[in-house]
């Protein structure tokens, strides 16, 4: 009886483990009504970017300042949910933030492993404590490329952990493009591009219109400090590394 009973549960469901895309909110404030002025500014321009994607909330960043500690859970599951995402769980923060968090419907998810270094960046416009960081952290396909076809906005963040990316939408002036293989963007490239992300020197960025305000490989960069050229500026063109410099040709 209870093999009849074993086997019918079998057949009705299975538990799988499941790699999915999420959106990383990176919280550098807690006051709820500073983040919801910069989520509006920030998302004016595409109030359907996420199209309810699942969300995590990391708290890592506030464990550094001092009085940014308690949070309302409830109104930010609210906030979040008013710009078409689904949040699902918090990360980094500490013991009371998780209990909050659960107590509001939240799992509590581990952190991830420590990202490679990045290169500086120009300042920001908005105040760092105040503009969140969005992340879509997406999980590179077996093939090892992973493809996003809608624009990345100033302030959002793409990284193909493991693989390389193409971008077949703008790249706006303070987004993020980052691969530990090649970086591939067919429309404007205005905002950040840093392929060989883990250190693959042999890792490039071709665009068919370079206009980066930084570009990396393998931790070398090179920021717009520097006009581009006119033979590049504009057209396409691929970033390589020559020796230990940022070489730019055209294409």
């Amino acid at each position: 009886m209870a093999d009849v009973s074993a086997a019918r549960t079998k057949a009705v469901f299975e538990f799988k483990s499941a790699t999915l895309p999420l959106i990383a909110v990176i919280l550098k404030t807690s006051d709820l009504d500073v983040l919801a002025e910069a989520l509006d500014a920030q998302l004016a321009d595409s109030p359907d970017f996420f199209e309810q994607e699942p969300v995590v909330i990391d708290l890592s960043l506030l464990q550094e300042a001092q009085g940014d500690g308690d949070i309302d859970f409830a109104a930010l599951r609210s906030l979040l949910a008013r710009h078409q995402t689904q949040p699902i769980a918090v990360r980094g923060g500490n013991a009371a933030q998780n209990a909050a968090a659960r107590a509001a419907g939240l799992s509590v998810a581990a952190m991830p492993a420590a990202p490679a270094p990045r290169a500086p960046a120009p300042p920001a416009e908005a105040p760092a404590s105040e503009a969140p960081q969005i992340v879509r952290e997406v999980p590179v396909p077996a093939n090892g490329t992973l493809l996003i076809d809608k624009p990345l906005r100033s302030g959002q963040q793409v990284y193909a952990r493991g693989g390389d990316v193409v971008v077949t939408a703008v790249v706006s002036f303070g987004a993020e493009v980052i691969a530990d293989g090649n970086v591939h963007v067919y429309a404007p490239l205005r905002g950040k591009a840093i392929a060989g992300a883990r250190g693959n020197t042999e890792a490039r960025i071709f665009s068919t219109c370079m206009e980066a305000q930084l570009v990396a490989i393998a931790g070398i960069y090179r920021t717009n400090e520097v006009p581009l050229p006119d033979t590049v500026l504009g057209r396409s063109a691929q970033v390589r590394l020559d020796g230990k410099k940022i070489a730019i040709d055209s294409i």
